[in-house]
């Protein structure tokens, strides 16, 4: 009995140890959901576990793995990028290690530290960008460089933002830009490229590619549309347009899955938005359904069962059939202007404006709105759960929600 229960939690451990809770931006493969949470509607000062001050500003959100959470801060004046890592448990921040880089020059809702980092069970990833260059470095979870490159110069006068994802022994960066730009893959334990894809791509963008069940590479832009890519060899085996090339946009949100669909957004401010629904097979990419209202720019889509949610910049939120598009409901959930993503624990969804109010609707096919908590402070970021807990970050702090 004894070793059996031994065996069964050096299992667990391991496990554990090798798929972190919330590894990129939005958590496992970016859908931003952990079902089996249980975060409540709205909170008090005492549903807080902590909050802190942070050594910098920024808008990127946080990866967690174990009891370590990491992000990025930056320094509005200097310019310089601050790696910190945060007890999950009390706050306590463990560690942290600054850069000084060029000066950060870009839109006035961008900061010097807009990217999420990306983790594994071994190191954190972490890349930000200027006019002279684009930086993707390697910590370990203990603080320790491993590795640095430099990926070329940034040219786009809204300021970098693309975060980086791990996918087996790569970490992938869509480094589509205003000039020269591509599709970069590196070895994570080095550092060097295993393989680059040129692109044509006119505008910067900053999502992040989502992984399809058969374990290929799925990136959105608005020239490209969609591009599926073979990770093992960096080969590009569907590229397909789908979203207005006779007007200015830019992809901003990430793709995510919808059972054997992917789902990517595009647009640029008051013009019309597409949310396209695509079908990888064989490999080859086609269109199987779209949306052209009240689709999000910034916020990425929010898959839950068989429905997808949709929170537009403006705060109104639309609940549609994954497979078909039809709309289930329509509703104006409300809100300061949203530039960060919804996250869900399967049953809630939360989304917070740039007030820093945070709104939770109910994950139904009717539309409810649950709650509301005010963190008091400007809020560009996604939040991320773990541990069956919510993790906030604003500009300047980061709270620990517990969950019930």
């Amino acid at each position: 009995m004894l070793g059996t229960i031994t065996l069964l939690l050096a299992q667990a451990l391991s496990s554990w140890a090798a798929e972190p809770e919330w590894p990129r931006f939005r958590g496992r493969n970016g859908e931003g959901v952990v079902t089996g949470a249980d975060i409540p509607a709205s909170w008090k000062a005492g549903d807080f576990i902590w909050k802190i001050d942070l050594p910098g500003v920024g808008h990127g959100s946080v990866a967690i793995v174990g009891e370590r959470i990491f992000l990025l801060c930056g320094d509005l004046r200097t310019s310089e990028r601050t790696v910190v890592a945060v007890s999950a448990k009390d706050g306590r921040i463990l560690w942290q290690k600054s850069y000084r880089t060029a000066k950060f020059k870009g839109h006035r809702f961008n900061s010097p530290a807009s990217t999420t980092p990306a983790v594994d069970n071994e190191n954190v990833y972490l890349t930000w960008g200027t006019k002279e260059q684009l930086t993707l470095t390697a910590l370990t979870h203990a603080g320790e460089q491993v590795w640095q490159a430099d990926l070329g110069a940034i040219k786009g006068g809204h300021g970098f933002g693309a975060s980086p994802m791990v996918h087996g022994d790569l970490v992938v960066i869509n480094n589509d830009q205003d000039g020269e730009s591509s599709l970069v893959a590196v070895d994570k334990k080095t550092g060097q490229k295993r393989w680059e894809i040129p692109r044509k791509s006119v505008r910067l963008s900053y999502s992040v590619p989502v992984v399809t069940r058969d374990g290929t590479l799925v990136f959105t832009n608005w020239q490209h549309g969609f591009t599926a890519v073979d990770p093992k060899s960096g080969k590009v085996l569907s590229d397909v347009s789908v979203f207005n090339l006779k007007k200015k946009e830019r992809a901003v949100s990430s793709p995510v899955l919808a059972g054997d669909l992917i789902i990517g957004t595009c647009g640029f401010t008051n013009e019309p938005k597409h949310a396209v629904a695509m079908m990888l097979k064989d490999g080859q990419l086609s269109e199987v359904w779209r949306i052209e209202r009240n689709v999000p720019h910034i916020p990425c889509p929010i898959v839950i069962r068989d429905r997808v949610y949709l929170w537009e910049d403006k705060g109104i939120g639309t609940c549609v059939d994954h497979q078909t598009g039809k709309v289930i409901w329509r509703e104006r959930i409300g809100g300061a202007t949203y530039f960060g993503s919804p996250v869900s624990d399967g049953k809630k969804i939360f989304c917070v404006d740039a007030d820093g109010v945070v709104r939770c609707i109910a994950a139904t096919d009717e539309f409810q709105e649950l709650g509301q908590t005010d963190l008091g402070e400007l809020c560009r970021s996604t939040p991320a759960i773990a541990h069956g807990n919510l993790y906030l970050r604003t500009m300047t702090r980061l709270f620990a929600v517990r969950g019930r």
